[in-house]
């Protein structure tokens, strides 16, 4: 039998709009980020070495539990913008909300979670001063993960 391939991480995802000019200014109105490439039905969002491809048209109804999570610097400050912008986040534990198509993005704060970029791609968005939590270092270490030092 031949051998599985073995994940290693998400390299992006695609993430359908109604409109990519609306949608470029929704997300840059909580996010700080540059656009790689964008034409009136597509654009690319770098995160680093991750990416997210805004492409229309928006062929489904809102996301209910289907999401996905956008890691940040300072979650905080994201919510105060999304709140200034007049978005309305979702009851529940998490910090969920729909955006203007009905995609449902959830914020988390990088420091708090396993998820972990290298070092060398974290100075590289001038992010090299973040520092993972106890909490998160204690979950990747009991997978034999944890950073050294």
């Amino acid at each position: 039998m031949k051998q599985r391939a073995r994940p290693v991480g998400i390299n992006h995802i695609a993430l359908e709009v109604g409109d990519i000019a609306e949608a470029m200014a929704f997300y840059k109105g909580f996010l700080d980020f540059e656009i790689a490439w964008q034409s009136s039905d597509a654009a690319f969002v770098y995160f680093g070495d991750q990416f997210i491809n805004f492409m229309t048209p928006r062929r489904q109804g809102p996301d209910e539990g289907r999401h996905f999570g956008i890691a940040v610097d300072d979650k905080q400050a994201a919510i105060a913008r999304l709140e200034d912008m007049g978005v309305e986040l979702l009851p529940g534990r998490f910090t969920d909300f729909l955006d203007p198509w009905g995609n449902r993005v959830e914020l988390t704060t990088y420091t708090n979670i396993q998820f972990t970029k290298a070092d060398h791609v974290l100075k590289g968005m001038g992010l090299g001063h973040l520092e993972k939590t106890e909490g998160a270092v204690a979950e990747l270490a009991a997978k034999g993960m944890a950073p050294e030092g």
